[in-house]
Parts: C-alpha cells; sequence; structure tokens
C-alpha cells in the first residue's frame, strides 16, 4: 500500500460515499449491503490502495459472502454458503451486514488511514440503526466475516506472480506497445481457489481459431479497421463506446446492480444474496478467464497486426505503426476477453435474479467523468460492453464471443449450485 495516497483523500470520498445516500434518502435509508458495496468501489478506485497482485474480484467476493452469511444466518430462507449459523430471527440483518462488511475491509486493507475511515462509517451506520437487535447483528457479522477471511487465508492469492516467458511465434502473446509493460498481469492468478467452481479449467474454452483460418481473417480485418486510434470506420458512437467502458468491468456491474436494487425495492436479505451470487460469479470468472489466457497464450491486435506479414496468411495485411483507440492494451493475452466474461456473467447473475432482462437504466463511465449512456435491457448493456472492446482495439471478436460463453457457463453453474432456497428440491 501507499499510505501518503490515502491519506486524507479517500477518507473523505469514504464519508461522500457512506453520507450521501443516508442524508437524501431519510425516509428510507439505502441498504448497509449496497453502502458498503459503494465503498469497497471507492477502495478499489484508489491509487494504492489495492495490492497490485490481488485482483480485486477477490475483495468483493469475500465481503459479499460475508454478508450474505451473515444476513441469511437471521433470514433463514436459503442455504448458507460456507458458515452456517444459529441465530435469532430478531437480530439485525443491517447490523450484521455492516459488521461483516467491516470486518472483511479492516482486514483486507490494513491502511491505518482507511481503517479510521471504514470505522468512521461503521459507526455511523450502527448510530442510523434501530436498537433492537442491533448488538447480536454486529456479533454474528463479525463471526462470520472473520470465518470466511479464515477460509480464504491460504487460497493462494498472496502468492508471487508466475515469471512469464514470451513467446516469438505468429501467435505468440508479446508484450504490446505503446505501453510495453516487463510482464503480464495475474499470471498465477488462475492457480487461487475458486469460490464455487470445481476447479479453474471446468469450463475452459477449446483454442482459438487457426492464424490462417477465415474466421481470423474476419476478425483481424474487423478490429484493424474499427479499433486503430482516429479510426476513419468506426462511427463517433462506436469510438466513445470503446473508450466508455475502458474501466475495471466488474465495478461497472457491481453499479448496474446497485441501479436494479434500488429500482426493485430489495429487501437486506435480497440484497444480499444478489451481491454475494454477482460477486462470486466475477471471481470465478476472472480465475476461469486466467486460466484460459495463461493456456493459449494469444496475441493481442496490436502485435497481429503489426506482425501480420509473419501469419501465414495472405489475407491480412500489416501495418507497422497501427495502435488501438484506447492507447495501452491490458497486459494479458489476448484471449478470452475478460469484459465479454464479467458482462456475461453480470447479465446472467442479475436476469436470473429478477426474471427479467428489460428495465431502463443509465451506467456512468469509470474512465470518462460525467460521461453516461442509457440501456433498456440487461442484455442491451452487456453486448455493448463486450463490443466495446473491438471499437477500442484491444480484442478480436472471437475472444469476445468465446468470453461470453465462460462467463454465462460460470454465472450459470454458480447461480445453481448456491446460496439457493431451503424449499428448494435438490
Amino acid at each position: 500500500m501507499k499510505p501518503m495516497l490515502l491519506a486524507g483523500t479517500t477518507a473523505a470520498v469514504l464519508a461522500a460515499a457512506s453520507l450521501a445516500p443516508a442524508m437524501g434518502q431519510a425516509t428510507n435509508p439505502v441498504s448497509q449491503v449496497i453502502q458498503w458495496n459503494r465503498t469497497l468501489l471507492v477502495i478499489v478506485r484508489t491509487p494504492g490502495a489495492q495490492p497490485a497482485t490481488v485482483h480485486p474480484t477477490r475483495s468483493f467476493a469475500i465481503m459479499h459472502a460475508a454478508i450474505y452469511d451473515a444476513v441469511n444466518a437471521i433470514d433463514g430462507t436459503h442455504k448458507p454458503y460456507l458458515v452456517r449459523l444459529s441465530a435469532s430471527h430478531f437480530a439485525s440483518q443491517e447490523a450484521a451486514a455492516a459488521a461483516a462488511a467491516h470486518e472483511v475491509l479492516v482486514k483486507l486493507y490494513p491502511n491505518p488511514n482507511l481503517q479510521a475511515a471504514l470505522d468512521a462509517q461503521f459507526q455511523q451506520a450502527l448510530a442510523q440503526l434501530p436498537s433492537v437487535g442491533k448488538a447480536e447483528g454486529v456479533s454474528i457479522g463479525n463471526t462470520v466475516a472473520d470465518r470466511i477471511l479464515a477460509l480464504r487465508a491460504n487460497d493462494g492469492s498472496n502468492a508471487q506472480p508466475i515469471p512469464y516467458v514470451f513467446g516469438n511465434a505468429p501467435g505468440d502473446y508479446q508484450s504490446t506497445p505503446p505501453n510495453f509493460p516487463k510482464q503480464p498481469q495475474f499470471t498465477h492468478w488462475s492457480r487461487v481457489t475458486p469460490f464455487a467452481l470445481e476447479a479453474a479449467d471446468q469450463f475452459r474454452p477449446g483454442a482459438p481459431p487457426k492464424l490462417t483460418s477465415d474466421r481470423y481473417s474476419d476478425a483481424f480485418d474487423q478490429v484493424k479497421s474499427l479499433g486503430i486510434a482516429g479510426s476513419t470506420t468506426a462511427t463517433a458512437d462506436q469510438a466513445l463506446t470503446g473508450r466508455f467502458w475502458n474501466g475495471a468491468i466488474q465495478n461497472y456491474w457491481n453499479e448496474i446492480a446497485q441501479t436494479a436494487s434500488l429500482a426493485h425495492d430489495l429487501t437486506t436479505a435480497e440484497n444480499a444474496r444478489l451481491f454475494a451470487l454477482l460477486n462470486l460469479s466475477f471471481a470465478d470468472g476472472v480465475i476461469a478467464f486466467y486460466d484460459a489466457k495463461y493456456t493459449y497464450n494469444f496475441w493481442r491486435p496490436v502485435t497481429a497486426i503489426r506482425a501480420a506479414a509473419t501469419d501465414g496468411n495472405p489475407d491480412t495485411e500489416a501495418d507497422p505503426n497501427w495502435l488501438p483507440e484506447v492507447g495501452n492494451t491490458t497486459p494479458d493475452p489476448s484471449y478470452p476477453g475478460a469484459h465479454a466474461v464479467i458482462s456475461a456473467a453480470g447479465e446472467e447473475v442479475l436476469t436470473s435474479f429478477f426474471h427479467k432482462d428489460h428495465f431502463e437504466f443509465d451506467v456512468t463511465s469509470e474512465v470518462l467523468p460525467g460521461v453516461d449512456r442509457s440501456f433498456t435491457s440487461l442484455r442491451a448493456a452487456a453486448e455493448e460492453a463486450t463490443l466495446s472492446r473491438i471499437f477500442a482495439g484491444v480484442h478480436f471478436l472471437f475472444d469476445l464471443t468465446t468470453g461470453r460463453r465462460l462467463g454465462s457457463d460460470v454465472a450459470d453453474f454458480v447461480v445453481d449450485n448456491f446460496l439457493t432456497s431451503r424449499d428448494r428440491d435438490d
């Protein structure tokens, strides 16, 4: 961590994230599940807060798993994720949610300045809750959080990344201009213990198309034309789309889930389950796509287009100066696409939870301040987020179609097998 970056600024932002909803909706306060989801989003967006070798989806999964098991111990309508507790139905679910989230975050982010802000938010949350059942709720939340943290303590996330040796054959992943990172990211992440999947390779896709295939040629030409910086083929809206979604895609989908929750006036128990299903799916989706990425080690478009003369395909033409619309390419192999995996998982979880796809909502860009885009369905948002990676110039179409299938498979497995109703027949 970098304490200088976390001092003052983060505390103020966390305070604003906590205070604004409570003050703006005093008659109907926002659920603690959403409040702490917002808090973790602030943390992972703060430079220096998230350890560089630990994927942030792990923090979201641990926090929301703890919230779920704590709240569900009181609500009792669904099967637990990992921790079984006997609790009074009169214990405060909101206090349990706040305590579980707070306990997880102070343990995962042991920076003193950040902890002071988290402690202040926790005390403010408790002050707003009725006294009945509050102490028991806090006790339940702390107990569950500590047990889940203990169960994840040796999951492989604290291992050092595996040194990567770049290949030099056509199709091999290479360090990408103009950023040229020394090492690709999260080379060790496929070895992290999944939260729900039986193994990282449970849904591993088949290999990408051969460089000499028509499927490869078509995808090559598409991203070469639409994804180049300053493209004259892409429309202004397509270029904007490529830039709009060029952030941490799981953050966008957590905010979409917040919007959906508020629109549907979910209970504390419903929120706990929704955000747990969502973030368990995201965490395992990331483990699964890193398994595939570092199995196939497929080159990114910027490398493929510059080195097309070497690919053995007469239908691909090299452009040695080609650069993508968004500038830097994410430093990991191309196949499959992360945005596609996460967006498909987000769409699948939210659609199955609400039993519908269509409702109107806005999405705010993580990287273009103040820029929103409007949607009338979850499918439309997922498709745009996925295809944006072509307009950004960082993925081939086959990266995305394969990624969508992988994300759907992971989410289906989570939804079908975890946090299910006690009344459901097994």
